[in-house]
């Protein structure tokens, strides 16, 4: 009875946010509503729990980087528009954005996947693009840096406790899956380019401000304007609190399901282990890591394992911490996130799955 509740649970988590507009609207409030809901089934939830969700010290991290460079932001922020406004006069946008893309996601592993998150959608706030393209560039931006940050045990927690599960050397996984996760970035950042090409066409790309028209203008400085406003001090306190609710609501989720994937997901074979390993869109991919990595695997395991974690990231808003700033500074919704998220996600599983256990 407790396997099916968490499954149903499960269920709940990957299906409401896209049928009802409410729960999208409030998808942290849910998720941890959903976390409590599986720590209590699965008997799990008690004091010593909620003692290491709130000791657990990127809980307050994340919150108070996206705090101080939401300020910082705000004051910077002419600056930081006249720069971009320069650049794209001398280069195209679409080569401004695949360097952005593809820096910060190789870069992500020693500034970490939060700092870099942050730098991007700073970027993307002031780009000259419909926000439905704006969208797309930062699902794709938070692809590079989920997989990015993931060389090094400084970047993301997941790797931290990968490198600290096997007790491995510091360089680790990017000596033994840097070939992987490299060609991706690069990948991903050249898929940027030619969606932005593509957006062209379409006119989701308006001129740089010094070429502006006068509509144009108007709906720029509309979007600079609301840019502003969700900067807004109280904006800024009130963003950093639901994004500390979120990554409390993620600890939950991970903790109430840990009994669920200790009991069978870990002793499923590696090809099935790869698929399954899909429940890290709406769970925390290093609670998932930290039940299935151990000493006893062999290289080819952990590769396997990591790959489809890390693919698996980016399919859904939940599914990584770069996703949760992204979309909340950002304002993405679910229903816009996966149209982009989940086809990207599953075509980066065929790709690794073929090279991995068929090619």
């Amino acid at each position: 009875m407790v396997d099916i509740l968490l499954i149903i649970i499960l269920l709940f988590v990957f299906i409401l946010p896209f049928i009802f507009r409410k729960i999208e609207h409030n998808l942290e409030v849910f998720l941890l509503v959903m976390g409590l809901l599986a720590t209590v089934v699965s008997k799990t939830l008690s004091f010593h729990l909620l003692g290491h969700v709130f000791s657990n010290y990127l809980l307050y991290l994340v919150t108070a980087v996206v705090l101080v460079m939401g300020f910082v932001f705000n004051l910077t922020v002419n600056k930081f528009k006249t720069a971009i406004n320069s650049i794209l006069n001398k280069i195209k946008i679409e080569l401004f954005v695949t360097f952005v893309v593809l820096f910060l996601g190789l870069i992500s592993s020693i500034i970490t996947a939060i700092v870099a998150t942050l730098i991007l959608v700073e970027i993307i706030h002031l780009l000259p693009l419909k926000h439905k393209t704006k969208v797309k560039v930062a699902i794709i931006g938070c692809f590079s840096i989920g997989f990015g940050a993931a060389l090094t045990p400084v970047g993301e927690p997941l790797s931290t406790i990968v490198v600290s599960s096997l007790n491995a050397e510091f360089l680790y996984i990017l000596k033994n899956l840097g070939i992987y996760i490299v060609p991706t970035i690069i990948i991903l950042s050249l898929l940027s380019y030619f969606i932005l090409l593509h957006e062209r066409k379409r006119g989701y790309i308006l001129p740089t401000y010094d070429e502006l028209l006068t509509e144009e203008e108007a709906i720029v400085k509309a979007e600079e304007k609301a840019i502003l406003d969700l900067e807004a001090r109280k904006d800024v306190i009130l963003r950093a609190g639901k994004i500390f609710m979120f990554i409390v609501a993620l600890e939950l989720l991970g903790n109430g399901f840990k009994p669920f994937i200790d009991k069978y997901v870990v002793k499923l074979g590696d090809k099935l282990l790869f698929w399954i390993n899909i429940i890290s869109a709406a769970l925390d991919n290093a609670t998932v890591a930290a039940a299935e990595i151990t000493p006893s695997l062999s290289t080819g395991q952990v590769k396997a394992i990591l790959l489809s974690l890390l693919a698996s990231g980016g399919i859904l808003i939940q599914g990584n911490i770069p996703n949760i700033i992204a979309a909340n500074k950002l304002q993405i919704k679910s229903k816009e996130w996966i149209q982009l998220g989940l086809p990207l996600g599953l075509i980066l599983l065929l790709v690794f799955y073929l090279i991995l256990f068929v090619i």
